[in-house]
């Protein structure tokens, strides 16, 4: 097995990794490092939690020299809030022997503050693409600096709408080395590799859709959202087993919903986070999670990429995810560091197609369970199950013909105006008669010798 010593690191990073308890380096680790190396474009494709911030900031600090320069050498883009906090405090571990200064920014806090540590000057800066953009439209920030480009979590930046951002982005950058990482490989990122990277270099660690040995998966059957939370509370019971549970959802709105219901049972025990949560909430959430304040976390799609946090020890699947990759990188988050994880999944019959479209990723059948007799099936439907109704007569209902029409009147007479021409003064003047006076002409035509 390969190990640090083979990748001829300096001492610095060497007392990091020793203080970090690291020995050997995970597979993306080891092949990456001498592409990264190496100042070729490189695009990785592995799972999340293998290790890949340390991937390309290994490399990337072992040849940084210091500089006082102002403006960032390198530049690291990530898809949320909360991958900006933690890239910027694993790099702020690995560099606790070099002099690098590091710098974390995104949407939500007050942009003058950020323009002002900019300004202190950095080397390394980690930012989420819509602040960036928002930043580098401003003199404060200057991206022909950036010798070194990393895009990680790609597929989720662009799922997420930055695609925008991340174009303009390459623009502003000068001549520059492009490190990039996908959990999974669409359209999409091949589309943004043709367009912007020069022969790029491909590492790929186990193909997309490769289920974790060390995950035990089942699966249930379940009729509708109220029998799944009933399955839900009923397997939660257990605290000794379920004693940190990750529970992913399709939507905020179900998110909220589930977070509703699971409230009444596991108050103290719950927390929630999504895109719609305040910044601080978001981070309280993961830190409570993180610690084990809270013992059940319930969580969107988005937060399944990169979330680095340990001892896992079941990811639930309350909605079936309808692209299988997605699937992968929920489960992807228990089963960590060689740890034995438990992935437990919850499908409808509507659901079931994806449930096939997972199993045809990963090759295999996720071993499916009958329902605890102790859990009641409910026959209650919240709105988004219930069928919709086609109302084939409803007298009471509003016709078209009888719908408010434009904001429109019509004029008064006296407002309607018309075009007259050169005739128009003598109609005023006939309409409105001058009244006779001595300068008349024919007034004095007729009054002439009286």
């Amino acid at each position: 097995m390969q190990s640090f010593d083979d990748l001829n690191l300096n001492t610095p990073l060497r007392n990091a990794l020793d203080d970090l308890g690291f020995k050997t380096p995970t597979p993306i680790q080891a092949e990456a490092f001498s592409v990264v190396a190496s100042g070729r474009d490189m695009v990785g494709i592995a799972q999340t939690g293998t290790g890949k911030t340390y991937a390309y900031m290994l490399p990337i600090l072992k040849s940084l020299p210091y500089s006082t320069q102002d403006n960032p050498r390198v530049l690291i883009l990530v898809p949320t809030r909360e991958l900006v906090v933690q890239v910027v405090d694993d790099i702020e571990k690995l560099s606790k022997y070099i002099n690098t200064r590091v710098l974390g920014v995104y949407g939500g806090t007050n942009i003058n503050t950020q323009k002002q540590a900019i300004a202190q000057g950095l080397d390394i800066l980690v930012a989420t693409p819509g602040r960036l953009y928002d930043l580098a439209l401003t003199r404060v920030l200057r991206l022909k600096s950036i010798q070194k480009l990393v895009i990680d979590e790609v597929d989720v930046m662009l799922d997420l709408g930055f695609r925008f951002q991340i174009t303009n982005i390459f623009e502003l950058l000068s001549k520059h080395q492009n490190i990039m990482f996908s959990a999974t490989m669409t359209h999409d990122v091949d589309a943004l590799i043709n367009d912007f990277f020069k022969a790029p270099e491909r590492v790929s660690i186990a193909v997309s859709g490769t289920p974790l040995e060390n995950i035990a998966q089942s699966r249930y059957k379940v009729p509708n959202f109220n029998t799944k939370v009933n399955l839900l509370v009923e397997l939660l019971k257990d605290q000794e087993i379920f004693n940190k549970v990750l529970v992913f959802v399709d939507s905020k709105r179900m998110a909220d919903r589930l977070f509703e219901a699971l409230d009444a049972f596991y108050k103290e025990d719950l927390a929630i986070i999504h895109s719609n949560k305040t910044q601080n909430y978001r981070l309280r959430s993961i830190e409570q999670f993180r610690k084990g304040d809270n013992r059940i976390l319930v969580a969107t799609d988005v937060m399944a990429r990169g979330l680095d946090i340990d001892n896992i020890s079941h990811v639930i699947n309350f909605d079936t995810p309808d692209y299988p990759e997605n699937y992968m990188h929920r489960i992807g988050r228990t089963g960590r560091a060689e740890r034995e994880g438990h992935s437990i999944l919850f499908s409808t019959e509507k659901e079931e197609e994806f449930v096939t479209q997972i199993e045809d990723l990963m090759q295999m059948t996720i071993p499916l369970l009958d329902l605890p007799e102790t859990v009641a099936i409910s026959d209650e439907l919240i709105p988004e199950e219930r069928p919709k109704i086609k109302e084939h007569y409803n007298p009471l209902k509003q016709r078209d013909e009888d719908a408010p029409g434009p904001a429109f009147h019509e004029k008064k007479e006296k407002n309607k105006k018309e075009n007259l021409g050169g005739s128009y003064k003598f109609k005023i003047a006939k309409k409105y008669k001058k009244p006779k006076t001595r300068g008349d002409k024919n007034y004095n035509k007729r009054h002439k010798g009286k």
